[in-house]
C-alpha cells in the first residue's frame, strides 16, 4: 500500500526533536507538508496555518499536531471536517469537553483519532503492566522533577490556563500509572504551587486511591536543576516495581531488568500507520482526566515569581 501522506502542524521543539526523526524511521509513511508560523522545512510543503495547508492543492491523508493544546481543537476539528486522520500530541486538548468533542466526529466521519502518550510507549511500561497484574500492589510512589528552563526554554504557552504547569511533563507520569495499574483510581486530595505570576503551576503534590483502597501518591516539580527524577515506584507482595527514566528502565526487587534507549515517538509512529490502515480510534483520556480533577480539587499555594 502507499505510504500515509503526512503533515505536520507545529514544528517547534518537540516536533524537531522527536517526530521528524520518528517519521523518518517508520515504515508506511511520509511527511509531505508543514503548517507553522515561525518556521520551514526544506524538501516539503509548507504553510503558515492549518487553514492555508488544507486549502491548498497538496495532497494529505493524515495531520499530526504538535502545538500547544490551546487552540488545538478548532486544528483537529478542521482536520477531521477535511477529511484527515488526526494524531494528537500530549496532552490531546486544553480541556475535556473538546476532546470528548474530537472524538465524536471522528467516528462520526469514520477517521482515525490517535490521543498519543508518549510515555507509555517506553520499553519498560508493557512489561511493567504485565507484571503487575499477577501481584498484588500495596502502594504507589511517583517523583516526576525536571528543570523546566532546559526542557521548555522561553516558551510562554505552557504558563498560560491551558497550557497545563507542571503538569506538562506530570500527564506523563500520569500516561504510565494509569497503563500499569490494575485498577482504576481517583484523586482524593491536590495541592498546587503557584508562582505569584504565573497562571499555571510549578509543583504539585497529589494523592490518589484505587478501588481496592491502594494509596498513590505524585509529587511533581519543575524547579529541579542537576539530574532529572522520572520515577514510579510500586510496592507489591513480592518486592519492589520500579520504573525509572521516564519509563524505559524496570528494576524488580533490586535488580535491572530493563535499559532500552528512547523509541517512544518511533513505537507512536507504528502504532498511528497501524490505526490508520485499520479505520481505528485510539483515545484514552484518563490521564487529562485526572488532571482536570487535580486543578479542580487543588489547594492553591502561591511562591515566589518565576522568571525564565
Amino acid at each position: 500500500m502507499a505510504p500515509i501522506r503526512l503533515a505536520i502542524v507545529g514544528l517547534g521543539k518537540i516536533a524537531r526533536d522527536q517526530h521528524l526523526g520518528a517519521i523518518e524511521a517508520t515504515d508506511g509513511i511520509e511527511l509531505v507538508a508543514v503548517a507553522s508560523r515561525h518556521a520551514r522545512l526544506d524538501g516539503v510543503a509548507c504553510f503558515h496555518e492549518i487553514g492555508d495547508l488544507l486549502d491548498s492543492d497538496v495532497e494529505i491523508d493524515a495531520v499530526s499536531l504538535c502545538t500547544p493544546p490551546q487552540g488545538r481543537f478548532s486544528q483537529a476539528k478542521a482536520a477531521l471536517d477535511a477529511g484527515k486522520h488526526v494524531m494528537l500530541e500530549k496532552p490531546p486538548g486544553a480541556t475535556l469537553s473538546e476532546v470528548y468533542a474530537l472524538e465524536a466526529l471522528a467516528r462520526r466521519k469514520g477517521l482515525t483519532l490517535f490521543s498519543t502518550w508518549h510515555s507509555r510507549a517506553a520499553a519498560a511500561v508493557e512489561p511493567a503492566r504485565a507484571l503487575l497484574a499477577k501481584r498484588k500492589i500495596r502502594s504507589v510512589a511517583v517523583e516526576w522533577k525536571e528543570d523546566v528552563r532546559h526542557w521548555h526554554p522561553g516558551q510562554a504557552w505552557i504558563w498560560e490556563p491551558g497550557g497545563l504547569g507542571v503538569f506538562d511533563p506530570g500527564i506523563n507520569a500520569l500516561s504510565i500509572v494509569t497503563r500499569i495499574l490494575p485498577e482504576e483510581f481517583h484523586l482524593t486530595r491536590s495541592e498546587l504551587t503557584f508562582p505569584a505570576n504565573r497562571a499555571a503551576p510549578i509543583a504539585a503534590s497529589l494523592v490518589f486511591e484505587t478501588d481496592g483502597g491502594v494509596p498513590v501518591s505524585a509529587e511533581f516539580d519543575w524547579r529541579q536543576t542537576g539530574p532529572q527524577t522520572w520515577d514510579i515506584r510500586v510496592e507489591t507482595d513480592e518486592g519492589s516495581v520500579v520504573l525509572t527514566h521516564g519509563g524505559s528502565r524496570l528494576f524488580v526487587n533490586g535488580e535491572s531488568v530493563i535499559v532500552e534507549e528512547d523509541k517512544e515517538y518511533r513505537n507512536l509512529y507504528r502504532d498511528f500507520v497501524a490505526l490508520v490502515m485499520k479505520g481505528a480510534i485510539d483515545t484514552d483520556f484518563s490521564p487529562l482526566v485526572h488532571v482536570a480533577d487535580a486543578f479542580m480539587l487543588g489547594r492553591r499555594i502561591q511562591t515566589a515569581a518565576f522568571e525564565d
